[in-house]
């Protein structure tokens, strides 16, 4: 007997609410909760990176272990502080985890906190033998799209599998030094001419009065107050989603819906990456890539951008990024002044 065309339409809403449904209490699922299984590629097992952290057998990781721990209980209990609603996540919330299956690991990448490294690093792993350093790819070749897969083309089947079974990890910064990284590298560098004509000509004309002409015309020369009010502006967020490169890690990875197993941070990031090689058993076929940077963005230099703010906008921006702050365990930087 055929449906009519109402029931075939609720039967398709149904499915759609029970995807996500799915998805969501897996994925708040803890891997210790919810069975552990090891890795296989043909020909080989072994233990799982997951497994290797939660059975701490291995000595030399127990200091490690030590701290990446805390951190976890600490995000555990931000969330449940300050998350009151639950909401499922979707298709659209999983494109920047980043799966390596060859190792049994998701990756989910914030832009401004070495996720160029990071991509590269994840290039190699995957590429059966194609890659083998990762300061030989190009930083832009890192960021192709379809050079590394994403949690969202898999099943919904398959995705379940790969929470419950992968070593989730996610590397943060402290948020308002991540943010002057991201307004020194698309809106002072000559090259980032897309950056400028896309959002630049917007906050010129915006937040600039008596914009010259050539300003409007190549959004070339936004200064970080021009930056931060069109950040806290509430148009910015009612007409588009923020950019990735100023987008919140909250809004980005999802933590309080995805149970991350490792929560690296810029300002430990070499010790951190060399926890997370080491437990994916690949410890000595790389290195993580150390920057080469002589001007890196930190707190000094983020407090001079800041010196040019007022307490009014300090205080609205703070507020913007106030969940990164607790969820990831980072203190109010003394140079505000709200």
């Amino acid at each position: 007997m055929k449906m009519p065309r109402g029931g075939r339409l609720f039967l398709a809403t149904c499915l759609g609410s029970l995807f996500v449904l799915v998805l969501y209490f897996q994925s708040i699922t803890k891997p210790a909760e919810a069975g552990l299984k090891a890795v296989t590629r043909p020909g080989k097992s072994r233990t799982s990176p997951l497994q290797t952290l939660y059975n701490g057998d291995q000595l030399e990781l127990l200091a490690a272990h030590k701290s990446l721990q805390g951190r976890r209980e600490l995000l555990e209990q931000a969330c449940l502080s300050h998350t009151r609603k639950r909401r499922v996540l979707s298709p659209e919330d999983l494109k920047h985890l980043i799966v390596d299956d060859m190792h049994g690991l998701i990756y989910c990448y914030v832009p401004k906190v070495a996720c160029t490294n990071w991509k590269r690093v994840l290039m190699v792993l995957t590429s059966d033998g194609r890659y083998t350093d990762p300061l030989a790819i190009p930083a832009n070749e890192a960021h192709v799209a379809g050079n590394l897969r994403t949690l969202s083309e898999f099943s919904v089947a398959e995705i379940n599998q790969r929470l419950r079974s992968y070593l989730k990890f996610i590397f943060v910064r402290e948020p308002f030094e991540r943010l002057v990284s991201a307004y020194r590298n698309k809106f002072t560098r000559r090259y980032n001419t897309a950056f400028h004509k896309r959002y630049g000509t917007k906050i010129i004309r915006r937040h600039r009065p008596n914009a010259k002409p050539e300003a409007l015309e190549k959004g070339d020369d936004v200064t970080f107050p021009e930056f931060v009010q069109y950040l806290v502006d509430p148009r910015t967020q009612r007409e588009e989603p923020f950019n990735e490169h100023w987008e919140r890690v909250h809004s980005l990875c999802h933590p309080c819906l995805i149970h991350y197993d490792v929560v690296g941070k810029y300002e430990t990031l070499e010790p951190d990456a060399q926890a997370v090689l080491r437990l994916a058993g690949v410890e000595g076929m790389l290195q993580f890539p150390t920057s080469g940077k002589t001007t890196r963005t930190d707190g000094h230099m983020a407090g001079r951008y800041f010196k040019h703010i007022s307490p009014f906008y300090q205080k609205k921006l703070f507020n913007l990024y106030r969940m990164d702050f607790m969820l990831f365990n980072y203190s109010t930087p003394e140079y505000l002044r709200t």
